[in-house]
């Protein structure tokens, strides 16, 4: 078949008759993607692994992979609203924790926070002398009925409709009334300006990157709904090397730390995942997997290494 004589859509409909397209899909072929590229473009000789649109993993030159733009920052009152059709929710195994902080690091160092302040804590867990000891990485559990949201007498502490439980440092007076009401303690307070560049220093605050964080008010784990509107996974998913933190969308039935891709309710069910005190009527959007059939065991000094 001469494809330089063929009209585009016959080509498209030739390659589906004769099955070119599924043959493409084969590592070792010809990607189907390079038969309607720029005559201008120079391949780089590193391949991408991508999906195709049959379910079928192909390789394809990063040349003619075109850039994608980052997302422009919505306004404040759009990110009050939230993304539609979205209930976003986070699974942590506790058998994959090594207490690396590797999660807690990057969490602080993207949201740019003062000296000894972090939004996310991994805590020691030992509830007996006959039970062994595990470490729990704790966030916002960004409950469903959240006390700290009723109780903001400035309208500062929001829900959106995705789930997600934001503060605007924008209206926060510093009360302190969410960090009272939160039976969960993952609130903290900037009673210090926070480490940041005069670059940064004069963005504006954004309520979705919570950056910059502002001196006298009210700061915590906002599930990195900037990084989550353009795609990507919270900065605590991407950086634990250990895979313990999932997170996906509830509508949707699934959740992935990157790596691996499982669906929801079947990884709670066989995993047997709970949520803290669940007894309080919260309704946290966090699950937890208990730590059995432990990936390491208990140690203490390996945070950071």
């Amino acid at each position: 078949m001469n494809t330089n004589n063929a009209s585009r859509k016959e080509f498209l409909a030739a390659l589906l008759t004769t099955g070119l397209v599924a043959a493409g899909c084969s590592s070792n072929k010809k990607s189907p993607f390079e038969a309607f590229a720029a005559e201008d473009v120079k391949e780089t000789g590193e391949k991408v692994k991508l999906l195709s649109v049959d379910g079928e993993v192909i390789e394809v030159d990063r040349a003619y992979l075109k850039p994608v733009p980052e997302m422009p920052p919505v306004s404040n009152s759009e990110a009050r609203i939230g993304m539609a059709g979205k209930k976003f929710v986070m699974v942590i195994d506790l058998s994959r924790c090594k207490n690396l902080r590797k999660c807690q690091n990057a969490c602080n160092h993207m949201h740019h926070l003062h000296t000894g302040l972090s939004w996310l804590k991994v805590y020691p867990m030992h509830e007996d002398e006959h039970t062994a000891p595990y470490w729990q990485p704790t966030t916002c559990m960004h409950c469903d009925e959240p006390p700290c949201v009723k109780v903001c007498p400035v309208d500062a502490t929001f829900k959106r409709q995705d789930g997600i439980v934001l503060i605007d440092n924008d209206r926060c007076i510093g009360c302190r009334f969410c960090m009272a009401a939160c039976p969960y303690s993952t609130r903290v307070f900037n009673w210090e300006s926070p480490d940041i560049t005069e670059e940064i220093a004069k963005q504006p605050y954004s309520c979705e990157s919570s950056v910059p964080q502002k001196k006298g008010t009210v700061g915590k784990c906002d599930f990195c709904p900037d990084m989550v509107r353009q795609g990507e996974l919270p900065h605590c998913v991407s950086a634990c090397p250990n895979g313990t933190f999932f997170f996906g969308d509830l509508n949707e039935d699934t959740v992935t730390n990157g790596a691996e891709t499982f669906r929801f309710s079947d990884l709670i069910k066989d995993k047997a995942g709970y949520r803290l005190m669940d007894d309080l009527g919260t309704k946290p959007s966090v699950y937890y997997l208990p730590p059995v059939n432990r990936n390491f065991p208990f140690e203490s000094g390996l945070e950071n290494s």
